[in-house]
């Protein structure tokens, strides 16, 4: 795109500054690697025909510029509360101010019902990691997080702890050899999971484009805090796995929905920011009604992206332990960075997102990492 030039824009009768500089930042930002060729070609067909672009999600605002119409936008404005709803704070002396503000402003979204903030909450994007927000039939995609579905699972092995000093090197080779962090990449031998044929992958275009980056990335494990680790557990009597104590070899990985999370959370996001106009300390913030289709859309694609996290864990611990011929005792899990429709004691339902913590529900198994 630097190849094109601001004379070459006009010589193709873009004149109008606004129009020209529209021009060069979406086609750099969404058309980088077409050829100038087909830049060109499309840039010549819009200044032709820019009735034929205004409803274009990337293109849309150029096609306004040329027209003169400003294309009608469904949106709400919305102020915050004067006063925060109530949440609850666990061990307050061990949390930042930081998450403590940003908690404050997503209480006082006029959709909050109630909170909570965790004993290891610290500032994140928007809401606070460590942070529980119940709203009214809503679902903010940020409070859900960009990595969708992100989760911890631990299998226990049918070995015992001395295992691991046995057959550490051969422990190593296979981590090398069946996990994959960073950003971008894939394993060597592309696994396969029954999450790639399901049917949720059609339920709308954008889910149709993202099926492929879900199949390449299928059983990775991202970037940032992930990680995938042997260690040792220890068990006493009476536990709730009903084992035997004692010391067993243990596997444990943390990590999310990778491109596909992260790709529906920004789209749903941005959709959210237009159509709920906030105050911009909470901008990001913005809400989805779940009656309207984007709502549903994002409840759907939230799912997916969840199940497909799973997925990868799945595939992770099972890829990992049949190359070494091990077998699982009991696999225990459980994810963050989601919403679910809980009831109050009232019966009325809510909307529970759980950025970065988990349901601490009577009889609800879990995992708090170390550090």
């Amino acid at each position: 795109m630097s190849n094109l030039k601001t004379k070459e824009l006009s010589k193709m009768g873009y004149t109008n500054d606004q129009a020209r500089s529209l021009v060069i930042n979406t086609i750099s930002k969404h058309y980088k690697h077409h050829s100038i060729a087909a830049i060109t070609e499309l840039l010549t067909h819009i200044i032709n025909n820019p009735k034929d672009y205004l409803d274009h999600e990337h293109l849309g605002k150029i096609a306004e510029t040329l027209t003169g119409k400003t294309k009608s936008r469904d949106f709400e404005a919305f102020s915050l509360l004067a006063q925060p709803g109530p949440y609850k704070v666990y061990g307050t002396n061990e949390i930042d101010t930081g998450a403590k503000k940003q908690m404050q402003l997503a209480m006082s979204l006029p959709i909050a019902l109630q909170g909570a903030l965790m004993p290891d909450a610290h500032t994140g994007y928007g809401l606070p990691i460590g942070g529980v927000i119940a709203t009214d039939n809503t679902i903010i995609p940020y409070a859900v997080g960009v990595d969708i579905g992100c989760r911890m699972s631990l299998s226990i092995i049918n070995e015992p702890a001395s295992f691991f000093m046995r057959y550490s090197h051969q422990l190593k080779q296979a981590l090398k050899n069946h996990t994959h962090f960073g950003i971008e990449g894939s394993l060597d031998v592309q696994p396969y999971h029954e999450i790639l044929d399901s049917p949720v992958f059609n339920e709308t275009e954008f889910l149709k484009r993202l099926q492929g980056k879900a199949a390449r990335q299928l059983g990775t494990s991202g970037s940032g805090n992930h990680f995938v680790e042997f260690g040792e557990i220890e068990l006493f009597e009476n536990n709730s796995m009903k084992l035997p104590a004692k010391k067993y070899m243990a596997l444990l990985s943390h990590s999310g929905s990778r491109g596909l999370g992260a790709n529906i959370a920004g789209h749903y996001t941005q959709i959210a920011v237009e159509r709920c106009r906030l105050p911009g300390e909470v901008q990001k913030l913005a809400w989805l009604d779940l009656t309207t289709e984007a709502g549903i859309e994002y409840w759907i694609s939230m799912n997916l992206a969840g199940e497909y996290a799973k997925a990868c864990h799945d595939t992770i611990h099972q890829t990992l332990l049949k190359s070494l011929g091990l077998q699982t005792l009991v696999n225990i899990e459980n994810h963050h960075n989601f919403a679910w429709k809980e009831k109050l004691a009232n019966g009325h339902e809510m909307i529970v997102h759980r950025k970065g913590a988990t349901p601490a529900h009577e009889g609800e198994m879990g995992i708090i990492p170390g550090s």
